[in-house]
């Protein structure tokens, strides 16, 4: 069973890193978020903070309880010492599987026993990565969805070795952030990155075709099929860089319908990743807001 002393250890002070970071303080549990670039954690903390901030003045929070979740927040570029004791790790760090398995073989000695250890991982396989430690029972795939602080699923994958005993304490770890888990066994892009791939690869097809502009795609599916996000709004925000590694992961596993979209390859090529550049299929703000009217058209390309 958890309770409030167990402590969380996430690595990977991204996007996904933050949010992740931020659903466990926020649910009563000490959290250390870990990157070897003190930048990256300090922009973080900021995030967090900015998001708790804001709840108070939404009124979804009280100041005490936002406060609380900021003190149970630390950071730390030293792994091993973040890890001590840990009763969970979540790994964010890039889709590359040498630095998984090196951030694993790092913090797995130490950390408390039976701990889970949980990868966000959205396109490699946890068989894989579970490989590179003493433990394969305890490695599982942990899938959050950005922004995680609003996306309430989780996908819970399953390598080959994963135990009963992992399932269901990870299960228990997601109740306890207030997130809907999904059981996947392990295969290429799980459920809803291949789909999701799948859906943003044909709005960039789309988009170099001249079919429609961004902004109309974009709008087609937030009308037409009730999306919160259209497919290249949502791009952007994961960003093109990551999207193109999953689309050639899929492409060579799942063949010739997951091919990237050269207008993908153009655009990462370019450097225009998403938000996080300030610029991919739209121009984004100093504030990472959207410019309005800055969407990609045929006539660019």
């Amino acid at each position: 069973m958890l309770d409030k002393n167990h402590k969380v250890v996430v690595v990977g002070a991204g996007l996904m890193g933050t949010g992740i970071a931020h659903a466990f303080a926020s649910s009563g549990f000490a959290t250390q978020l870990v990157d070897t670039s003190a930048d990256a954690l300090a922009k973080a903390e900021k995030s967090i903070h900015g998001i708790l901030d804001g709840g108070v003045k939404l009124g979804k929070l009280v100041v005490d309880v936002a406060d609380a979740a900021k003190a149970r927040l630390s950071t730390n570029t030293s792994l091993k010492q973040a890890a001590e004791g840990a009763h969970l790790l979540v790994e964010t760090v890039s889709e590359n599987l040498a630095v998984k398995k090196a951030v694993l073989g790092e913090a797995v000695p130490v950390l408390a026993a039976n701990a889970v250890i949980a990868t966000n991982t959205s396109a490699l396989s946890v068989t894989e990565i579970a490989a590179s430690v003493p433990c394969p029972e305890r490695v599982i795939g942990m899938h959050f969805f950005n922004p995680v602080h609003k996306m309430k699923l989780v996908e819970l994958v399953l390598g080959i070795a994963t135990d009963e005993a992992t399932v269901a304490t990870s299960r228990e770890w997601c109740d306890a952030i207030g997130k809907i888990s999904i059981l996947v066994n392990e295969s290429p892009g799980l459920t809803t990155s291949r789909m999701s791939a799948m859906l943003g690869n044909e709005a960039m097809w789309m988009l170099q075709e001249g079919t429609a502009s961004a902004e109309d795609i974009d709008t087609a599916l937030r009308m037409g099929f009730n999306h919160p996000m259209g497919p290249l709004e949502l791009g952007d925000l994961t960003g093109w860089d990551t999207r193109l590694s999953v689309l050639r992961y899929l492409h060579s596993t799942l063949g010739e319908k997951f091919r990237p979209c050269p207008l993908i390859i153009k655009m990462v090529a370019a450097g225009r990743y998403g938000r996080k550049t300030g610029h991919g299929v739209y121009k984004y703000d100093e504030t990472g807001q959207r410019v309005p009217g800055s969407g990609l058209k045929a006539s660019n390309l």
